[in-house]
């Protein structure tokens, strides 16, 4: 098996999510649309078209065991999607958000009966479905400086971590009565109302585009626009931050494949894998898009190369129209395609319109018999 499956699906993808068992994907082309397909072996089919929304959808979550699908957008709606199989067609239920501004990113929780929408009103979106009204609501987490860009929630379906332009990653409750059962106890106690601040890290002199929760929820990973990729265990009061700065451009999206290995995907086009030891220290491993397996089968140009030939040439030609990395632009969105904490496979898309299906255990043989997961 080849350790990489490529497949140039559209111009371009912002965003795209898979069903529960893996055999549809749906992708935004970068603009207002969300196309589902079918997959079958390296094949992809387009069987629906979802046109609700009139700006760039900018984040799409397919929730595994409903089997609906969550979508933002720039015109600071989300819709939830359920699936009408007498009529073969996707149905869009609106949600209110009550932003101002642009959504930004959007993620279901693990128990799939609610969602989080992060925008660009300072707040995050906390949406639930009301069964009195028949519609999703929304209560506000609002104590953000600026542009909330990603949010992450942790597998005990309370606690939500939120990355933020102003520097900041942070914890909050988003429990919510008569929707959750009561809240474990935890390092923040028994007592978390909604909203509340559980905890707040620096990111240097970075914004915090991407942070993710490892599998057991002790530790939370999140990446800056100063190329740095940060670690901390939450579990310790104050938690303590390892931060990892990168010879690299700044990393987009993070994913923990087990306890002590994340991958890291960005404007670099190359994943990197980042491994802990036994005492919970953290450091960069390797590129996983080397040299000796990188093929040249997704075509498009590099912004990169464009850019150096301004720079270098005076054209807007670019010297070369290929990297040597299999992804040709900015790695936009890195999704698991195993259980959480077993993340055997990943799947990343990006601005050169492919995405990529990324097998851990053959890239563990090239890789020397690297661990990855």
């Amino acid at each position: 098996m080849s350790a990489v499956e490529i497949q140039r699906v559209t111009t371009s993808i912002t965003c795209h999510a898979w069903n529960g068992d893996k055999t549809r994907v749906a992708l935004c082309p970068n603009n207002n649309t969300v196309h589902i397909y079918a997959k079958s072996g390296n094949t992809y089919t387009l069987e629906h078209t979802l046109a609700e929304h009139d700006q760039v959808v900018t984040g799409i979550d397919w929730a595994p065991k409903t089997n609906r699908i969550v979508t933002s957008s720039q015109d600071r709606n989300a819709y939830v999607w359920t699936f009408d199989a007498q009529t073969n067609t996707w149905k869009p239920y609106l949600v209110i958000l009550r932003i101002n501004r642009a959504a930004t990113h959007v993620k279901w929780s693990p128990d799939e009966n609610k969602f989080a929408v992060a925008s660009g009103a300072k707040c995050v979106s906390v949406c639930y479905y009301e069964d009195p009204y028949q519609w999703w609501v929304s209560k506000h987490i609002k104590k953000h400086k600026s542009t909330v860009l990603k949010v992450d929630w942790h597998p005990n379906n309370i606690f939500l971590a939120t990355g933020s332009s102003d520097f900041k990653a942070r914890v909050f409750s988003a429990f919510i009565k008569g929707v959750d059962s009561k809240p474990p106890t935890g390092p923040w106690g028994g007592k978390v109302p909604f909203g509340e601040l559980l905890c707040e890290l620096d990111s240097a002199s970075g914004w915090v585009h991407a942070i993710k929760w490892a599998p057991s929820g002790n530790a939370i990973a999140f990446a800056g626009h100063d190329s740095s990729v940060s670690f901390s265990n939450i579990t310790a009061q104050p938690p303590q931050v390892q931060r990892i700065r990168l010879p690299y451009l700044p990393i987009r999206e993070l994913l923990f494949l087990s306890e002590k290995s994340v991958v890291a995907v960005g404007e670099d086009a190359n994943p990197l894998l980042f491994t802990s030891n036994d005492r919970g220290e953290w450091a960069f491993a390797s590129e996983l898009d080397t040299k000796d397996h990188a093929t040249k089968g997704a075509a498009g140009n590099s912004a990169l190369s464009s850019f150096k030939s301004k720079v270098n040439l005076g054209t807007d030609a670019p010297a070369d129209t290929q990297v040597d990395t299999i992804h040709q632009n900015t790695i936009t969105c890195m999704q698991s395609l195993g259980a959480p904490g077993k993340a055997a496979d990943f799947s990343t898309s990006g601005l050169d319109g492919s995405l990529a299906i990324w097998h851990v255990k053959t890239l563990e043989s090239k890789l020397k018999g690297l661990k990855i997961a």
